[in-house]
């Protein structure tokens, strides 16, 4: 791939959870790189996540969405993109069972503006990289206790989400061999971190026993993922584009496999001490709520791969990252006031009461 000094790379989604941690690695690690952020700013995206480093020379925020098809040819145009890390997505699989096509066109017509925009920018050449971002959901579900998702297993995608992820993940596959087109792909597990929206997990329940309101779990709690932190996430990202294989598929995973409940207790201690209340008490707020529909039994990453062949593994231990997330939010419950008022509580509403 391209390895100049001063290339220019365009993140999309770079101010939502996943991508405000990538783009402020690059950014930071790569003083010479120009580092372009595309994001729409839709709800779960927040510039306040990269307010650190607004200000840095070699970064550059540019508002707009991926679905808007000339604007997308535009902005290729106009700063002659070297590569592109595509992180922008609808990825809540609640919203999706909603609205299924608004996943639709953000995931794949999104995705395929992207592809034709640099495919038209950038010809037969292959000192460029589509670095698409997707996710272990595409896979299906697994069987408890027995096997893991590797880059070559099947894909079954059980909800409108999985599958547009699914078939987004396919065109780029297509671009590659139709047009010998230069990407690589991740699908990686649930991360967990600092910055993460609270309508995912861990931290809709950190927001939850702050304000001791109701933990909603879905069906018996005895849903199995893998975690990932977001941080390890970004550090695997920045190896995968700098010495990923063209045409390769890396698995991301975190080799830490909890169930829903056994999770959420421990958060539940965890917040308890750093709350300083009593043992105990946060558990009490635990509700079993309907299940959803098509919810996928198991998760669980074989990242053998990207650790032979790049030399990544996690960094920290799920209890050592849930901590540094939890002191995270609690140290910063402004950020959290901002991004739970207004629409947020309609939803939330909706979803779980």
């Amino acid at each position: 791939m391209n390895t100049r000094a001063n290339q220019r790379i365009l993140i999309t989604g770079g101010a939502g959870f996943i991508g405000s941690h990538v783009v402020r690695r690059f950014v930071l690690k790569y003083p010479n790189y120009k580092v372009y952020n595309l994001d729409a700013l839709t709800y779960a995206g927040n510039l306040e996540n990269l307010k650190d480093i607004e200000k840095e020379p070699n970064y550059t925020f540019i508002k707009g969405d991926i679905v808007d098809t000339s604007f997308v040819f535009e902005i290729f145009e106009k700063y002659q993109f070297d590569s592109v890390i595509h992180l922008a997505a609808e990825s809540h699989v609640d919203r999706s069972i909603e609205d299924p096509l608004a996943f639709v066109k953000t995931n794949v017509i999104g995705t395929l503006n992207l592809l034709q925009a640099a495919k038209k920018l950038w010809g037969n050449t292959v000192n460029n990289r589509f670095y698409h971002i997707s996710t272990d959901e595409v896979y299906g579900s697994l069987i408890e206790n027995k096997s893991l998702f590797t880059e070559e297993t099947a894909y079954d995608p059980s909800s409108p989400y999985a599958a547009s992820k699914a078939s987004s993940d396919h065109f780029v596959r297509s671009y590659g061999k139709t047009y010998d087109f230069p990407y690589v792909i991740t699908n990686c597990s649930n991360n967990y971190g600092p910055n993460h929206f609270p309508e995912k997990l861990i931290p809709l329940f950190i927001n939850n026993i702050i304000n001791k309101e109701t933990l909603p779990v879905y069906g018996d709690g005895n849903y199995t993922r893998d975690w990932l932190f977001v941080e390890d996430h970004a550090i695997a990202i920045d190896l995968v584009f700098h010495k990923g294989k063209n045409h390769e598929t890396y698995n991301i995973g975190g080799f830490n496999e909890w169930k829903n409940i056994d999770l959420i207790k421990t958060l539940c201690r965890l917040m308890d001490q750093k709350l300083y209340r009593e043992d105990g008490e946060s558990e009490r707020l635990i509700t079993y709520v309907k299940d959803r529909p098509g919810h996928d039994l198991r998760y669980a990453i074989d990242a053998n791969k990207i650790n032979k062949e790049l030399g990544w593994k996690p960094s920290v231990t799920f209890e050592e990252g849930l901590s540094k997330t939890v002191d995270w939010y609690l140290d910063n419950k402004d950020w959290l006031d901002n991004v739970t008022s207004g629409s947020y509580k309609e939803y939330y509403q909706k979803q779980y009461l």
